[in-house]
Formats: structure tokens, sequence, C-alpha cells
């Protein structure tokens, strides 16, 4: 199963020249960085980063992330994953800038 993590362009610079991030502020903050299923991609679109252009959607194998992956409820009691140490560029399979659609929303290209 594939999970997301949403970067700022400015984030994933600093993850592509330090080779490992400990995520963003909110994650920092949290002490875990946020990732979101495939289904749950959208709703985190929206709900924190619906103003922002600029993102890049960061794919890793959950399968891979080992004993420190953790999947913890979150809003409306869905379980999230959550990652408790840092993520590395050997972690992630993929990458792509996140562009707007003619909607105006992020268009992910996952299902």
């Amino acid at each position: 199963m594939m999970i997301h993590k949403i970067l700022r362009a400015a984030e994933w610079r600093q993850f592509q020249v330090e080779n490992r991030t400990e995520g963003a502020p909110v994650d920092l903050a949290d002490g875990y960085i946020h990732f979101s299923t495939s289904a749950q991609l959208e709703s985190t679109l929206l709900r924190h980063f619906v103003d922002e252009d600029d993102l890049v959607l960061v794919s890793c194998d959950a399968a891979t992330l080992g004993d420190a992956l953790k999947w913890e409820p979150a809003r409306g009691g869905d379980l999230f994953p959550h990652l408790y140490r840092p993520l590395t560029m050997d972690d992630v399979a993929a990458w792509r800038p996140l562009r707007r659609g003619p909607d105006g929303r992020h268009q992910t290209g996952v299902a």
C-alpha cells in the first residue's frame, strides 16, 4: 500500500539536500510524520493545503517503513499512518509536483 506525504517546495528541497526529513512544522510539533492513504489524500489537501501552491507529493510503500509506522485514529476516527522516525530518501518510492486542475483543486493522480 502506498502512503503519501505532502511537502512544501522548500521542505522538499531541504529533504533532497539532507537526504532525510523530520517533516513539516506540524510533524515536529506532534512528534511524528503525518501521512495519508490514497483515499485520505484529497481531504488532507482540502483541510491543510487548499490555499498553497508549490507542493510536492512524496509516496512511500507502507510495508517498507517497518515498526516505526503506526496507524492511529485521527479526524472522524479514520486511521492515519504516522511515522515515528525521520523519513529518508531511501524510503521514497516516487515523488511529483502537485499541480492544480481546471477546477482549482490539486491533482494527485492517485487512485
